[in-house]
């Protein structure tokens, strides 16, 4: 039922702060660049120690390394979206609802609020002007009809959430590959890299002519490139094979077919609320070409543009190494790199493990143009040449969460990666250098959180944010400036947390089963059958183009593994709906709930697990593996491990007890009263009674049925342990 004509709306759109800003000192306002590096751990760097037998080379990183200092113990949150509202916001996703990567059934309920105190309002304070490019992922997209329902900030998320200026992708990956190479492939043949092969290759072509967007032409032949449909992919092209140029391109070649990291739609947010969407067939071109590369040259441009004397935070944000794994384009690459024109993009896991190096080295050269031409460091005699205390720029470099199991470097764990709070899955690489890092080229064995980078963006421009963030938004961070300012401070942390879960979606809905036979694992995570198989799964959901070979379909990866046990078949193993982890200096507790198929029982079963360790991040690292489980027979403990058990039990459940609901508190001002009902009504007017944060029934709509959130028993009233003078705090800071 829906609210009819007579329901009055007495709300206006959310804007951002209007906070007076304040002039900049000298001092205490520093310019911040904040890189984020997709999916990529620890495992892969090199200068921590790891990295394999075949590590990727970033001397850059290495350069920023050794100029600053490394947190050697950094947990994220296990994906992409928690380890990034965490960034950005200081909660854990237990207070937000930001529970695991944000796909399009995901409810606005499990999407970073407008109401909550963002990195980009909080700088505001001191006058900064904020922008973000690249990967988003804090909210929802508008992927599809599903995503646009549940996302109401739709194309201008960024700005509504605090920033000045945004041009990248709401999505949480680039599109999976073109197959079809811009439409050119024969019925039947598949392109799985995104570009015509070799002649060497079935259907694979030595020449062909170039279509670009503009309607320009160029003629390519393998005597001016090692693979003529790569390079012409790598400027943004299409290679109709065999031919030469003509006037116009043939009917079949098809520019408005997203292709992996080198043909994607872009939105660009402006200060003044307005927006673009750039589809790829757009004439300009500018969405075509290695993403990597358009990701640093937005950064790039909008540094140098900065008006002297206000200070600036640019955040950034590469879509790598985040599948689908696909070449990079060889200028970025060292001399010498192993060839990849002829690689697969889906079938080898070696071949992955070198595509993944390469996505990651070329990042390394983009940071390293970033640096250059904005005058953060310099290219002389052949070398960066980074001198942090020459500059006004703190450089920030961090992993969002483990590594993707593909690209995992041994002796880590593919099983427990990303997707996991196992150590493969949240231990991930921090750098931190600038003209603040005393005794820089130093490491941290500190426990730090993903949280405490929320607190230090603000402690760099001299602020607080305990005083700023309002109670009624408990926060989660410490401070990470004493690490970079006195090299003996101790652990400010007793505890590391780590937690992921299924995403709130509408009651009802359960997303069917990928099966991701690398790491013999089933989830319930991808919403298509597209994405499943972008990220090198199977699908074992319904689809709209069953061929004979298809698993047949199943409802959940219960069902899969019923099937399986019942055709004599192995079972996979199944990604829990909810992981916990806590730890201290030497130990960590993992608890683990999980539904599976029980063949006792014969039916659907729910079990929860806890697990124990010790830990350590030495070289080569002491991982949490089943086989080191000291909960497991026949290993007994002894009274420290019993003692380490016991503390961790009582820290958690007191972190969890923490989190006090307050049912009809949209704008977390932590009061219920009328502004609480003005709102709902807002967010039903706007989205058309679609999802919101006033959907409190979690039905996926927000109406007349959420009313009863706000008004039933004593209203108005103040939420759990918010103090008489917080009231109505939270709701005046959000601009409204």
């Amino acid at each position: 039922m829906r609210w009819g004509l007579v329901l009055v709306f007495l709300s206006i759109a959310p804007t951002p702060w209007a906070s007076s800003l304040a002039a900049r000192g000298d001092d205490d306002t520093p310019n911040i660049l904040f890189i984020i590096l997709d999916d990529v751990g620890i495992d892969q760097m090199e200068t921590f120690g790891y990295g394999g037998a075949a590590p990727p080379q970033l001397p850059t990183i290495e350069t920023i390394a050794n100029e600053g200092v490394s947190f050697r113990n950094f947990w994220a949150m296990p994906e992409c979206s928690p380890s990034r509202a965490l960034m950005f916001e200081g909660r854990y996703p237990l207070r937000t609802n930001v529970l695991s990567a944000i796909l399009a059934v995901d409810l606005a309920n499990s999407q970073v609020s407008p109401y909550e105190t963002t990195t980009p309002r909080v700088l505001r304070e001191k006058g900064y002007e904020s922008a973000l490019f690249g990967k988003f992922h804090l909210t929802g997209s508008n992927l599809n009809a599903q995503a646009v329902a549940n996302n109401p900030l739709n194309y201008t998320a960024v700005t509504q959430l605090g920033w000045d200026f945004f041009a990248g992708w709401q999505d949480g990956a680039p599109h999976p590959i073109d197959e079809t190479a811009g439409g050119v492939a024969p019925e039947g043949v598949t392109y799985d890299c995104g570009f015509v092969p070799n002649a060497l290759s079935d259907n694979g072509a030595d020449a062909g002519a170039c279509y670009f967007v503009d309607g320009s032409c160029e003629e390519i032949t393998i005597a001016q490139a090692p693979t003529p449909g790569r390079a012409c992919m790598e400027r943004g092209g299409i290679l109709e094979p065999h031919a030469v140029c003509h006037a116009q391109p043939p009917p079949h070649i098809d520019f408005s077919l997203q292709n992996g990291y080198y043909a994607g739609e872009f939105i660009i947010n402006y200060p003044d609320g307005s927006y673009d969407v750039i589809p790829p067939e757009d004439s300009s071109g500018i969405q075509r070409g290695y993403r990597t590369t358009i990701e640093a040259d937005w950064a790039i441009d909008w540094i140098n543009s900065r008006p002297e004397g206000t200070p600036w935070m640019a955040t950034l944000s590469f879509s790598s190494a985040h599948t689908p794994f696909q070449q990079a384009p060889t200028s970025l690459l060292a001399p010498g790199s192993v060839p990849t024109g002829g690689f697969s993009c889906e079938t080898s896991i070696e071949q992955t493990r070198v595509l993944s190096n390469h996505m990651i080295e070329a990042m390394d050269a983009e940071i390293t143009r970033v640096l250059v031409e904005t005058g953060i460091a310099s290219w002389e005699k052949g070398a960066l040449q980074y001198n942090p205390g020459s500059s006004d720029t703190m450089v920030i470099v961090l992993g969002d969460n483990g590594t993707y199991a593909p690209g995992v470097k041994a002796p880590f764990n593919p099983a427990r990666s990303k997707g996991t709070v196992y150590q493969t899955g949240v231990w991930a690489p921090l750098i931190v250098a600038g003209p603040v890092v005393q005794a820089p080229g130093r490491e941290v064995n500190a426990m730090v959180n993903i949280a405490d980078v929320f607190e230090l963006f603000a402690e760099l421009a001299g602020l607080n944010v305990h005083e700023i963030v309002p109670s009624s938004r408990p926060l989660d961070s410490e401070s990470m400036l004493p690490y970079l300012q006195k090299p003996r401070t101790e652990s400010l942390r007793k505890t590391n947390f780590a937690q992921t879960a299924t995403n709130i979606k509408a009651d009802g809905l359960v997303v069917e089963p990928c099966v991701l036979e690398a790491v013999n694992a089933c989830i319930q995570l991808f919403p298509s059958q597209a994405l499943c198989e972008s990220e090198g799964g199977t699908w074992w959901g319904t689809s709209d183009d069953p061929s004979p070979g298809d698993p047949p379909p199943q409802p959940d990866c219960c069902g899969v593994n019923q099937y399986r046990l019942e055709n004599s078949q192995s079972a996979f193993m199944v990604l829990p709906e909810e992981q916990l982890a806590i730890r201290n200096e030497d130990y960590k507790l993992v608890k683990i709930v999980t539904t599976d198929w029980d063949p006792v029982s014969s039916s659907c079963a729910t079990t929860e697990s806890t697990e124990f360790y010790a830990i350590d991040q030495e070289v080569p690292p002491r991982l949490d593996n089943g086989p080191r489980n000291l909960l497991a027979p026949p290993h007994v403990m002894g009274p420290e491990e019993r003692l380490a058990k016991a503390f961790l039990e009582r820290e958690l459940q007191q972190l969890l007890d923490s989190h006090k609901e307050c049912p009809g508190d949209g704008n977390q001002d932590g009061w219920v009263n009328a502004e609480d009902l003005a709102e709902l009504h807002y967010w039903a007017n706007l989205t058309g009674f679609y999802s919101s944060w006033y959907d409190f029934n979690l039905d996926g709509h927000t109406d007349e049925d959420d009313i009863p959130y706000i008004t039933d028993g004593r209203f108005p009233r103040t939420c759990p342990g918010i103090p008489q003078w917080e009231r109505g705090r939270g709701f005046n800071d959000a601009g409204r």
